[in-house]
């Protein structure tokens, strides 16, 4: 009798190759609530939870799916691609990409951190500089048109930067943005206004034809843009019709008209009743010169006024270290004197650049208003109506302030066009261009996360800082039974609300506080006050004699710093100002522990004041082996 086999046998099921079950262990199952260590249910249970709230998760948003752009890869498709016709000479703003190059990259690298990174690109090569003092007597050309037609490329065409924000969204510029351009030896200033569509009610399209009304009342000479490549519509026919009336010289641009076939096409808006019709190409430059010559032959000669120069006296200077400038103005006083300064790092006091930054919505344009004492931003409830910045020139007492009115920082997934990206970006650069920052809170909301991110800003660029509680009468404006009208609490208390600001901007302690009522017009001047101080503070400077006696007073014993950490200070010095930089010249090279470096700028501040600015510290070490 054969020996019976081991091997269980297969079923009939199992006996081609195709169903035979693999060898190897079984796969691990997914295991069950019941089937586990009750002590684990409760984190297992959790776990399937989360995986299931996962799986429902939507990958794909309609949003997305409605920008989301077809890329072809084949070598045929790129090759039948247009490509750019712009010139590469090196030109500013020649070689900007527009907005739909820009997101078109973005969307189809489906990468939001790219389109980002774009926009920081494009921002790179735009300029932040702002018209001078002296430029107010020049005389001004004024830029109009509907949307869209290309004036703010042809206002960074004529001078020579890229100042203004250009894309393909209709309704970029909003506010006026003033310029200065040279041509054959002689100086103007140019201002780009907003896209004008007179019978629209809109809030915003409203504000916008007001402040190109303010525009074109104070200027020498108008270029009115049109898109060459579409017919005429109703709002240029409008907009003809009330330049006409004015009686200043006024010229047709006919924009876009990039080849000389094209050229013949301008013919067609002399209907709009303008004698100087002149074809131009604000991209490439075509024609620009022919309407320069024509600009400058019109424009007056420009005014000159002199400035006479008072040096002030040391007493001056300690008073207003104390308690800040005194601004009243003298009486019968026509002509404000240029200040001199002694003993602030420089002799000659500049103009100082004053930053209003803040989150959207928080009073930023409502303050640049009050401050100027004009209606030159355009406020409205609705969050982010300014794009780009708006700056104003205000002289108090011979001081030459310029407030630089910036978009609403926010976070970056909570912008979505071209427009606020950039001008967010944009933000940040004016802020870095500035001297002095006001951070500007809403009271009636307090202190919020993206406050403290935007004034960590400021504090890193070695801006210094001013915090101003706006909406402040929000906060104390009681009825009848004694509670607050906005929301019917008990009117806010200034000093335990001060202490909240300082508890949440504890890195900002060197700051000065103001609350204010931009809407009002309550405690305004305190500002001005603060700037003149916090910005002489600035530019002060400590000799190394006075650094050595405070260096033997300080017992650096009291400092909480790790032993590896510490170093033996044998002298030290002020470098620079704006901020002030003090270097210190130690035993050893190793970096300064941040309770370290917090302490000695304390003591500092306690001694030598520099009232709201930032210290900056360098160490160099005789020995130049660095520790680890």
């Amino acid at each position: 009798m054969a020996k019976k086999d081991d091997k269980k046998r297969l079923g009939k099921k199992h006996r081609t190759a195709a169903t035979r079950p693999k060898k190897g262990r079984a796969p691990k199952a997914t295991p069950t609530t019941g089937a586990v260590d009750p002590r684990k249910r409760k984190v297992l249970s959790t776990k399937k939870a989360e995986a299931e709230k996962l799986k429902k998760r939507p990958t794909r948003s309609p949003e997305n799916e409605t920008r989301k752009t077809i890329r072809t890869d084949a070598p045929a498709a790129r090759a039948a691609a247009p490509r750019s016709t712009r010139p590469k000479d090196g030109i500013a703003g020649r070689q900007t990409p527009n907005s739909a190059n820009v997101a078109g990259r973005g969307e189809r690298l489906g990468d939001e951190e790219q389109a980002w990174r774009e926009m920081e690109w494009v921002a790179a090569q735009m300029a932040t500089e702002t018209e001078s003092v002296d430029s107010r007597l020049l005389p001004l050309i004024a830029v109009c048109g509907r949307p869209n037609v290309g004036k703010s490329t042809l206002f960074n065409r004529l001078t020579g930067s890229r100042r203004s924000i250009v894309g393909d969204e209709p309704g970029i510029t909003r506010d006026r943005i003033y310029g200065e351009i040279e041509w054959q030896g002689q100086d103007a200033r140019i201002v780009d206004t907003g896209g004008v569509v007179p019978d629209d009610e809109a809030l915003i399209p409203a504000e916008i034809f007001r402040q190109a009304q303010v525009a074109l009342e104070e200027a020498d000479a108008i270029v009115m843009v049109v898109d060459g490549r579409t017919e005429l519509a109703s709002p240029d026919m409008e907009l003809a019709r009330l330049l006409l009336r004015g009686g200043k010289p006024v010229f047709l641009a006919v924009n876009k008209m990039d080849t000389d076939a094209m050229q013949v096409q301008a013919e067609n808006f002399r209907r709009l009743g303008f004698k100087n019709v002149l074809p131009i190409s604000a991209e490439h430059g075509t024609g620009i010169g022919d309407l320069l010559d024509e600009v400058f032959a019109m424009l007056p000669e420009p005014r000159e006024i002199e400035t006479p120069e008072v040096m002030l006296t040391e007493g001056d200077e300690m008073a207003e270290d104390e308690d800040g400038p005194d601004f009243s103005p003298a009486p019968g006083a026509v002509v404000k004197p240029a200040r001199r300064l002694r003993s602030h790092g420089e002799y000659e006091a500049k103009e100082t650049k004053v930053a209003i930054i803040g989150r959207p919505n928080v009073g930023k344009s409502t303050l640049l208003n009050a401050l100027t004492g004009t209606s030159r931003a355009i406020v409205s409830p609705i969050a982010g109506t300014t794009r780009d910045a708006v700056d104003e020139v205000v002289e108090r007492g011979g001081h030459n302030f310029r407030f630089v009115d910036t978009a609403g920082i926010r976070r970056k997934g909570k912008t979505k066009l071209m427009a606020e990206k950039l001008s967010v970006i944009m933000a940040r650069k004016h802020l870095e261009a500035a001297d002095v920052s006001l951070l500007v809170i809403d009271a009636t909301e307090g202190v919020a996360a993206l406050d403290a991110n935007i004034g960590g800003y400021a504090h890193e660029s070695g801006r210094s800082v001013v915090i101003v509680i706006n909406k402040w009468d929000l906060m104390t404006k009681t009825g009848p039974d004694g509670m607050r009208l906005f929301d019917g609490k008990p009117p806010a208390d200034q000093k335990v609300y001060e202490q909240q600001v300082r508890d949440n901007l504890k890195y900002l302690e060197y700051a000065p506080l103001l609350f204010i009522s931009a809407a009002d017009g309550k405690n305004i001047e305190s500002v001005f006050k603060k700037v003149e101080l916090v910005s002489r503070e600035r530019r002060k400077r400590v000799t190394t004699g006075q650094m050595n006696k405070f260096l033997e007073k300080v017992d650096f014993q009291k400092a909480s710093v790790p032993m590896n950490k510490r170093v033996r200070i044998y002298y030290m010095t002020q470098a620079a100002v704006a901020p002030p930089t003090f270097v210190l010249f130690t035993d050893k090279d190793v970096k300064m522990h941040f309770s370290f470096e917090r302490f000695l700028g304390n003591q500092i501040r306690d001694n030598f004041g520099f009232i709201g600015s930032p210290i900056w510290f360098k160490i160099k070490a005789r020995n130049k082996k660095k520790v680890e």
